[in-house]
């Protein structure tokens, strides 16, 4: 049983290993499940278009070759194996609204096969809005001063605007062509499939359900409307059928909260492995290697990616470290999370190393030139066992050892990767712990064992919730968008410290020192008249009621005595 098929209508000039079904006509292909592919004629699960491309580009010796496509086709099939991005069907109807001028409209019809459809025709300038997903779309038109609701499948909208793009199922015969979009049509109707592309942890998101909105950057960047947040109640709302699986609200998370399904950080950390001793070359799918013709240099072995925006400080730094070299990224466009990140290590491995972490090709000239610079990096290679570290973690783990006993000193962060460092001042803090409960990233932490209040500076996303939190003014501030290359900023530090006051009744201790005498100096003025009342202000929680009560039975019974009247 094969779980890897290779077919061309041309020989190899070289063996396979005897795990690859290797084939020139598709008619002697047996009926078994492949997992991975170099082509999509054949039925596999994955298509790896790029081992193509490095056998046809590749200067390595014959013997690294075979053994290179044996390991891409590993790699693949590890992806296929950690993915989690479900497949899902969709019914559509055949209820397509067309939005077009008269003119447009007959030639429309007249490519239609006559009726296929279910066709309404309005003109965009009655268009008023547009709202949920293909299958379900619900128009809102304007008929003569009354609103008309719509529900409609899929819509055709020439030169549409922005108002059309959010939603799926909207489609222009102007971007592509009439033919393409009657195709498209057709084929929705028979059958329509999407997949799961994030996976959301809400416990460590820095929007859910917070009093202050810190951050919604997922939502800002979505070109569509798969990712909504509800003000109301702070959460956010995924709809996986309008996702176009970019990825770039994966690289703008500053908690890992979001994940990337086809290729998550666990996935890509064991893909990463693999690439030890080879030189990377990061290349998204949207690229297509097929019609890039260039000669890959000794080592140089492609990384395919199916988004372009989803890589992230943490996941470059992992694919740095593990192939202890240099990583070139080609694509025609870059997200903001992904530049940031790019801007960020290059600056880390020029105070480091004097090169640049990721050589940027964005044309196949910058590519080529890219492929004659990019080298290994002496001393850079690092590797742990990630797990299920989280996406600070991960980075702040792999930082580390870059700086080592170094003082490097800082870098810049950029408008879209945000990193911190928090200051307390002790003489007001009370070690209320507001802070800690508001981090969900586990930055600022509590250490009962010496009654401190303490930092791990590199893992903090500079969201300001803790700010917000603290209830002493001018106590807890934030120095943001800066990371200090230094061995610090790897270590706990204490931001604060205090005593434990001990209950004046029992002796237990029941809260910090400077809690109780920022209590009792607003409280005594109030309680001066009643030392029994006063008193409390020192005790814990157990002796507060029982000194309170005592004191009530003494004065009923001092009331009765005076009365004349006995206590039974």
């Amino acid at each position: 049983m094969y779980e890897f098929i290779y077919y061309s209508p041309k020989e190899l000039e070289f063996p396979l290993p005897s795990n690859i079904y290797v084939t020139t006509s598709l008619k002697d292909i047996p009926d078994e499940e492949f997992i991975v592919s170099n082509t999509k004629q054949t039925d596999a699960e994955i298509a790896a278009l790029e081992i193509d491309f490095y056998i046809k580009n590749s200067k390595d010796s014959l013997a690294s070759k075979i053994k290179n496509v044996e390991k891409l086709y590993e790699i693949n099939s590890n992806r296929f194996d950690n993915a989690q991005d479900m497949q899902y069907t969709q019914e559509i109807s055949k209820q397509v609204l067309l939005v077009a001028s008269s003119d447009e409209k007959k030639e429309f019809t007249k490519s239609m096969i006559p009726d296929e459809f279910d066709l309404f025709h309005v003109t965009k300038d009655i268009v008023k809005s547009i709202d949920g997903h293909i299958g379900s779309l619900k128009v809102i038109v304007d008929d003569e001063g009354k609103d008309v609701e719509l529900n409609v499948s899929q819509i055709v909208w020439y030169k549409q605007g922005e108002m059309a793009c959010k939603q799926s199922g909207s489609f222009d015969p102007i971007e592509t062509s009439l033919d393409e979009v009657l195709a498209t049509l057709r084929n929705n109707i028979s059958s329509y499939e999407y997949k799961k592309y994030t996976v959301y942890d809400k416990t460590i998101c820095q929007y859910n359900e917070r009093r202050e909105e810190v951050c919604s950057k997922c939502e800002e960047v979505c070109p569509t409307v798969a990712i909504i947040k509800n003000d109301e109640n702070k959460t956010l709302e995924f709809s996986q059928i309008d996702c176009h699986g970019c990825g770039g609200c994966i690289s703008v998370c500053p908690s890992g909260a979001l994940e990337y399904a086809p290729q998550n950080r666990e996935s890509f950390f064991e893909m990463a492995r693999e690439y030890k001793g080879h030189i990377p070359l990061i290349i998204p799918e949207k690229m297509n290697v097929l019609d890039l013709t260039i000669e890959l240099k000794k080592d140089v072995l492609p990384f395919a990616i199916e988004g372009e925006k989803y890589l992230h400080e943490g996941t470059l730094l992992t694919l740095l470290q593990e192939s202890g070299s240099q990583v070139i990224f080609y694509s025609d466009f870059l997200s903001k999370g992904t530049k940031d990140a790019i801007f960020v290590l290059n600056q880390i491995y020029q105070k480091k190393y004097q090169k640049d972490a990721i050589l940027l090709a964005m044309t196949q000239d910058e590519l080529k030139d890219a492929l004659e610079k990019v080298e290994f990096i002496e001393n850079s290679r690092f590797t742990f066992n990630e797990g299920k570290s989280r996406k600070r973690e991960v980075f702040a783990i792999r930082l580390a050892p870059i700086v080592q006993n170094d003082e490097l000193g800082t870098v810049d962060c950029g408008e879209h990767v945000h990193y911190a460092h928090v200051k307390v001042d002790q003489d007001k803090c009370t070690l209320c712990l507001a802070c800690v409960g508001a981090c969900n990233v586990n930055a600022i932490i509590a250490d009962t064992s010496d009654n401190t209040l303490r930092l791990n500076a590199s893992l903090c996303t500079s969201c300001g919730y803790c700010e917000m939190t603290c209830p002493e003014d001018d106590c807890l501030t934030l120095e943001r968008d800066v990371i200090k290359l230094s061995p610090s900023w790897f270590q706990e530090e204490i931001l604060a410290q205090d005593e434990l006051y001990p209950c004046i009744e029992c002796g237990k201790e029941f809260a910090t020192k400077k809690a109780i005498e920022k209590i009792a100096a607003i409280m005594s003025p109030i309680f001066a008249k009643d030392p029994i009342k006063e008193r409390t202000l020192y005790c814990c929680e157990t002796c507060k009621p029982k000194i309170m009560m005592t004191s009530y039975m003494k004065d009923s019974s001092a009331y009765t005595n005076k009365q004349g009247v006995s206590i039974g």
